[in-house]
């Protein structure tokens, strides 16, 4: 069975990368070990972000992870209007993909697909961004499971099949996490169960060889986000050193780091995030009565999720 301790590593670790990458958001690469030359990294805030202050990425996953524990499985219908409600209570931080789905007045079942039709674009890394909840809550259905799950919801917002099936990975990669194994070794058998049509891209985007510089989109796409945080990971030693590769990548900070985090944080366990972090962490939640919610309502959140989902 998933480790619940693993199972708040994973929550809790998603939101730590989120606050610690948003300052540095849309930056240069390197910018970050500049800041902190002698490696220890702080949550600074900046750039228009409180220290500790959560983004949207955290925001959206806290939403799917309380409509999963509420609504006892997933509802769509209801994860769909809890997005858009928090989208309507003007938010500091959201996707532009994001925000033309949730407010463009379509029903929760076809805007994304009326999106992408329009627009022809939607493989973004804001499906990824929020999978922390959902992947701990459905870890215990097994591959097949989590990694359908992940589709669905990530379809709630994005209409390009890529970023369901990046979803997916990101899901199944915990699961393997969450049972003490290496996601790093599970990568091959989670990617034989990639669509066809999305698979050789994928393929690419989490090869053994592949770095950061082979990207050829930014990085606030799905595949170099995705595959960013399976770099950091596979590349360090620690949970900062991974969190800290991430978000000196520049770029979209944030979400790379949250992603890695999430990743992280499943195989390290929370005892590996630094205790200088957690008490500035806190999670505003617009259209949600003006909640803010500390690190320590994450950790219960991950455990009810964890045990839910049993």
């Amino acid at each position: 069975m998933p480790d619940i301790d693993r199972a708040v590593g994973a929550v809790l670790g998603s939101a730590v990368g989120d606050a610690l990458g948003a300052p540095f958001e849309f930056g240069l690469p390197g910018v970050f070990r500049e800041r902190f030359p002698d490696g220890v990294g702080e949550l600074c805030g900046g750039g228009g972000w409180d220290p500790g202050e959560a983004t949207d990425d955290t925001q959206m996953a806290v939403l799917v992870g309380e409509s999963l524990l509420e609504r006892g499985g997933l509802d769509l219908p209801d994860v769909f209007a809890r997005f858009r409600r928090w989208a309507a209570a003007d938010p500091k931080d959201i996707g532009l993909q994001t925000e033309q789905v949730l407010l463009g007045g379509a029903p929760w079942d076809v805007a994304a697909a009326r999106h992408f039709e329009v627009n022809g674009r939607a493989a973004g890394n804001g499906s990824l961004m929020r999978a922390s909840t959902s992947a701990v809550y459905f870890a215990t259905r097994g591959r097949a499971g989590t990694m359908e799950a992940a589709r669905r919801i990530a379809a709630l917002t994005h209409g390009d099949g890529a970023a369901w099936e990046g979803t997916a990975i990101l899901h199944e990669l915990v699961r393997v996490a969450l049972l003490g194994e290496d996601p790093l070794a599970a990568v091959p058998a989670t990617l034989a169960e990639v669509a066809p049509a999305h698979r050789e891209r994928w393929a690419t985007a989490l090869a053994p060889d592949w770095q950061p510089s082979d990207a050829t989109e930014f990085n606030g796409a799905v595949w170099p986000c995705l595959g960013s945080a399976v770099w950091a990971l596979r590349t360090t030693d620690s949970f900062e050193e991974a969190l800290a590769a991430a978000v000196d990548l520049g770029g979209d900070t944030d979400t790379v780091a949250a992603v890695t985090g999430t990743l992280a944080g499943a195989v390290y366990g929370p005892g590996a995030i630094p205790t200088r972090w957690t008490p500035l962490l806190h999670v505003p939640l617009p259209g949600s009565t003006d909640r803010v919610l500390t690190a320590e309502d994450l950790r219960h959140l991950a455990g009810a999720l964890a045990t839910a989902g049993r």
